[in-house]
């Protein structure tokens, strides 16, 4: 690991953060580890650790200390409180060759143990992998407590806090204890096993509730327990904030308890940092890679299987914190994925949300994929503020040929996005959209134009306006005249012009496909006009 000085901690604390009112005894003893001990902690081993000792201040610290210092004195210790107040504490550890960092009493614990953190980096690839699963893992809480409006702590089968979200007045002295000392406190676990809490976690997936206990200082919490098959794995706690768990919070914490598990599991399988690829890109590429994915993944290849792309609105894609708002999106769809089938899929492809759902039970699932595409539209309209969209693809007879309808579902999806009335589509209530964009694209391809009518469209910047306008209308005078703020005769006499210069019948079916199919090219954008949307 790598090692750094009592200094260069100090060099990275804001200015009245904390101070180093004894130094240690070597003049640069080394630190390769952070190590948080609570008041209670009769077992830490704090050789070459910088120690954060919580839990306790000023001249209450003193038992603590003296265990600590029993076993392996520590570099440097930290620890909140006045001089005055720790004036013994400082003989002792001067005694004990250990320095004492004196952190102020309002000075946030997260905040310093983040800075020791980017200081105390082991540079191994255990350590790279381990990076990755807290990323994920800590927007897998955040996640679960926007969608619940509580506070969520993961912790793993031992009761060590993997995630949290982010901090809040709203939660109990304990969960507040737990998540600075990485683990839960024995008071905190010895209460919930006498509750038998444990025990119903251990004999359920479901959701487990643990009634509030003002007497302890305690509030209501949610529970779930992470299996991997029948081994635990850790656990999901939810604690209210006030407001208590909504009635969707049994179905959100399901699919956390997934999406966590899935993440646990590739943790403990130690993929490679290099070699994690896109798994919604494999498996869109086509069939030899969908197999390959879904053999390593262990993913239902066989049964029906569906494509949902999410996109954001153009405004979103453009704020200053769009990146950001994609990635908070993947999380809360693979949230709600997971929850709807535990085998989905979830990332992002082309710069859209995708979620590959497999294992379908039939083909006649498109009822419950449009629901799901809809609940997840709407919670991230509600906790992530933006406007997003769907696009349900069409439901395929295997994993092996999903990507047959990738093409169709992002057309789809840029249907739904430039319709306005609309925030989630299938392919029934759009055909006539899609295939008119194609027809579109196809004919922007072609060379081969109407001379006259490309000349008038380019020339004329009136007459073009008018036959946008009159498509538009789908060939009403008067919508049209209301629209441009004109005359009706006026349009009347437009039109005559425009189809005197070109030859074209405009109230010829096959005349108006022509002139539409140039003045879509020409403008850029397929209009939602003559194009059999429903």
């Amino acid at each position: 690991m790598a090692a750094v000085t009592v200094d260069d901690i100090l060099a990275d604390l804001p200015l009245g953060f904390a101070t180093l009112v004894l130094r240690p005894a070597s003049a640069s003893p080394a630190i390769e580890r952070f190590l948080i001990v609570d008041a209670e902690d009769e077992t830490s081993d704090a050789a070459a650790a910088f120690v954060l000792l919580i839990g306790v201040r000023g001249r209450s610290a003193l038992p603590a200390l003296r265990r600590l210092l029993k076993k392996s004195p520590p570099p440097v210790v930290a620890v909140k409180g006045s001089r005055e107040e720790l004036s013994e504490a400082e003989e002792l550890l001067r005694d004990a060759g250990t320095g004492l960092l004196l952190v102020d009493p309002g000075a946030d614990w997260d905040r310093l143990l983040s800075i020791a953190k980017d200081r105390i980096q082991p540079p191994s690839y255990q350590r790279e992998v381990l990076t990755l699963l807290e990323e994920d893992l800590f927007a897998i809480a955040q996640t679960t407590a926007r969608l619940t409006s509580s506070h969520v702590v993961i912790e793993d089968a031992a009761n060590k806090v993997l995630a949290y979200s982010t901090v809040s007045n709203d939660i109990d002295e304990l969960r507040k204890a737990s998540i600075l000392a990485r683990r839960g406190p024995r008071k905190y676990e010895l209460l919930l096993k006498d509750l038998g809490a444990y025990r119903e976690l251990h004999g359920t997936r479901l959701p487990v509730r643990v009634p509030a206990r003002p007497q302890d200082g305690l509030r209501e919490r949610v529970a779930i327990t992470l299996f991997a098959g029948d081994r635990i794995m850790g656990y999901i706690w939810l604690q209210e904030t006030g407001a208590g768990f909504g009635p969707d919070v049994d179905h959100v914490l399901k699919g956390s308890a997934a999406r966590t598990s899935a993440e646990l599991i590739r943790y403990r399988n130690q993929q490679s940092v290099h070699m994690r690829e896109d798994r919604v890109a494999r498996i869109l590429s086509g069939p030899e890679e969908a197999a390959a994915s879904a053999h390593s993944e262990k993913l239902p290849a066989e049964r029906p299987a569906a494509l949902i792309l999410v996109g954001m609105s153009e405004a979103d894609a453009q704020a200053d914190d769009a990146a950001l708002k994609h990635g908070e999106l993947a999380n809360l769809a693979s949230i709600h994925a997971a929850a709807y089938k535990a085998s989905a899929v979830v990332g992002q492809f082309k710069g859209d949300t995708a979620v590959i759902i497999p294992g379908l039970q039939s083909a006649a699932a498109e009822p419950g994929l449009r629901s799901l595409a809809e609940s997840i539209i709407k919670d991230a309209r509600k906790h992530l503020g933006i406007s997003p969209f769907a696009a349900v693809g069409p439901v395929v007879p295997d994993l092996l040929s999903i990507h047959s309808v990738t093409g169709l579902t992002e057309a789809l999806l840029s249907c739904v996005g430039q319709a306005g009335d609309t925030s989630v589509g299938t392919v029934d209530g759009f055909e006539g959209e899609i295939l008119f964009r194609e027809a579109v694209r196809n004919f922007s391809t072609s060379t081969f134009r109407h001379r006259s009518l490309s000349r008038l469209l380019r020339e004329d910047g009136e007459l073009a306006e008018t036959l946008r306008a009159y498509f538009d209308a789908s060939l009403d005078v008067a919508v049209c005249a209301r629209r441009m703020q004109l005359h009706k005769n006026t349009v009347y006499y437009r039109i005559s012009k425009a189809s005197r210069v070109t030859g074209l019948d405009f109230s010829n079916p096959r005349d108006a496909l022509v002139a539409l199919l140039h003045v879509q090219a020409w403008t850029g954008t397929p209009s939602n006009k003559l194009s059999g949307r429903k």
